[in-house]
């Protein structure tokens, strides 16, 4: 089984779970606050991936996911998550996406065609450097979403976790 379809399949048993996207209620920092940390990754009281930012430092995921989303994303969806003419800007989107949805569009890509144009977002279910980082992608855009993660580099980072050391290592085959 591939990756992609693995992790397709992951995220579509995860919908139900989630609920419709549609019935998604708008995300905040209140709903994103961080209840739960299993080995510096943090979690709210959905068990979805969060930030935590405090004083100034963000998580490592946080972290990770800014240096992911300007290696792989910001190509098209603009810098810090604002958008452009080709693709949206996901730090809007993300407020209205939940966590099962987001994980299916970057694994799957997603076709849209409206207002005369056609946008096509790749699949990256296959490509090691997004998936092996969708929570951390997902973490940094939500932070970006709740408006607490400001734009640009963040000048202050929490440690890479040995959690996250090892779950790298496992994903990326090293």
């Amino acid at each position: 089984m591939s990756v992609r379809i693995a992790i397709s399949v992951l995220a579509l048993a995860l919908l139900p779970l989630a609920g419709s996207s549609l019935a998604w209620a708008e995300d905040s920092a209140e709903k994103a606050k961080a209840v739960k940390d299993e080995g510096g990754k943090y979690l709210d009281a959905d068990g979805n991936p969060t930030y935590k930012i405090e004083n100034g430092t963000v998580d490592w995921y946080t972290f990770s996911g800014y240096r992911r989303y300007h290696s792989d994303c910001h190509v098209c969806h603009g810098q810090d998550g604002t958008g452009s003419s080709y693709a949206p800007a996901l730090a809007n989107s993300l407020k209205n996406i939940d966590y099962p949805t987001f994980l299916s569009i970057v694994a799957q890509g997603r076709k849209n065609t409206g207002s005369g144009k056609e946008n096509v977002m790749p699949a990256f279910g296959d490509n090691k450097n997004v998936y092996c980082y969708m929570d951390d992608l997902y973490v940094y855009l939500r932070a970006r979403a709740d408006g607490v993660a400001p734009r640009g580099r963040p000048p202050k980072h929490e440690d890479k976790a040995q959690a996250a050391k090892d779950a790298e290592k496992s994903c990326m085959g090293g």
